[in-house]
């Protein structure tokens, strides 16, 4: 079992197993981390050069979003991941905005459908994932707007 694990592209969800351990989803592969989610998420904001309190405090000023936040682990690749609820608490699963195809309500849960037919089932409404996945787009969109202004793009 790894110690440590490197958010990327092909990271779909990183879901707490219990407060010790979590079970990372990727496009092909499914890795167990001897970790809880947050500390993998602060670990890799650290890594691609930030803290989580300061891409917490991004999210913020950028979209005025204060209470679980979607944050951007890495810009250059527009990754951004967000939380299935409370980060505070030891149940809170992070979500790759740019995997997911599509979702859909089951009884009291949503089953999310992301990029090669994976699918995954969290015990959260679908309005609040719908909301989660809302406040996760509207922080990629004014992301690349300022990046496109930097540019000189319209």
């Amino acid at each position: 079992m790894k110690n440590s694990y490197t958010i990327s592209k092909k990271t779909l969800a990183i879901v707490p197993i219990s407060e010790r351990s979590t079970k990372i989803y990727e496009k092909d592969n499914i890795i167990i981390i001897p970790k809880n989610s947050q500390k993998i998420i602060e670990e890799n904001c650290v890594y691609y050069g930030s803290s989580y309190i300061g891409r917490k405090k991004g999210t913020v000023d950028l979209i005025g979003v204060t209470h679980k936040s979607p944050i951007v682990i890495e810009e250059t690749n527009g990754i951004i991941f967000f939380p299935t609820c409370s980060p505070r608490l030891k149940n809170c699963s992070w979500i790759s905005l740019n995997n997911v195809d599509n979702y859909t309500k089951s009884d009291n849960s949503t089953i999310i459908s992301f990029s090669d037919d994976v699918k995954l089932k969290f015990p959260i409404s679908n309005e609040i994932i719908n909301n989660q996945i809302l406040r996760a787009t509207r922080l990629e969109s004014v992301m690349y707007r300022r990046k496109r202004e930097i540019n000189g793009e319209k």
